[in-house]
């Protein structure tokens, strides 16, 4: 659950700062205060997969701090800025790691099924990879939905936990959640 009282904020807020000024060590100094942050995100998100699939939680983690590590020139703004950035990292990851499951069953690899009809792995991925693109257009058509989305779906962060980063009334966060459910629901039809 991330953390509301102010002197948990307030050192995340001045290594982001130093992060955005360059400062390598601030980003490593960052990584602590917000790995069981990221785990639980990682775990919430990976429960309601497959449970053969092959990413763990921690593998995730490890490489969303990679890549989160490589951007340059991001400038998080606020905790709920690195938040967003990471649930959007964390779900290129997923998606990519989908889109290779699935180039790898066309015929990347060799599958040996031993039942008939019981490989649900790739009707999931191209659902992740169906919901990606609903995603990606919904963050052209309303950015700050698509951003709600990624926070609740991706990094499974709380209605109230979403309020809490993004100073909004939780009832609007609900009721933004539920518009955008509706118009991913229709493109992913479309």
């Amino acid at each position: 659950m991330i953390q509301n009282n102010q002197s948990a904020s307030e050192p995340l807020t001045s290594l982001l700062a130093r992060a955005n000024a360059g400062d390598r060590a601030a980003f490593d100094d960052l990584m602590p205060l917000v790995y069981h942050e990221l785990h639980r995100i990682a775990e919430s998100y990976l429960r309601r997969e497959l449970t053969e699939h092959t990413l763990q939680p921690t593998a995730l983690i490890h490489e969303a701090y990679l890549r989160l590590a490589n951007y340059q020139g991001i400038g998080y703004q606020s905790r709920k800025h690195f938040y967003a950035v990471a649930a959007r990292v964390m779900r290129r990851i997923l998606v990519d790691h989908a889109r290779a499951r699935g180039a790898a069953k066309r015929g990347g690899s060799c599958t040996v099924r031993l039942e008939r009809d019981t490989d649900f792995a790739a009707e999931r991925d191209g659902i992740v990879v169906a919901l990606d693109d609903a995603l990606t257009a919904l963050a052209n058509h309303d950015g700050p939905k698509a951003e709600l989305v990624e926070m609740r779906f991706f990094a499974g962060l709380t209605a109230e936990e979403i309020a809490s980063c993004t100073d909004a009334p939780v009832h609007s966060i609900r009721r933004e959640l539920r518009s955008a459910q509706v118009w991913l629901r229709q493109a992913m039809e479309a």
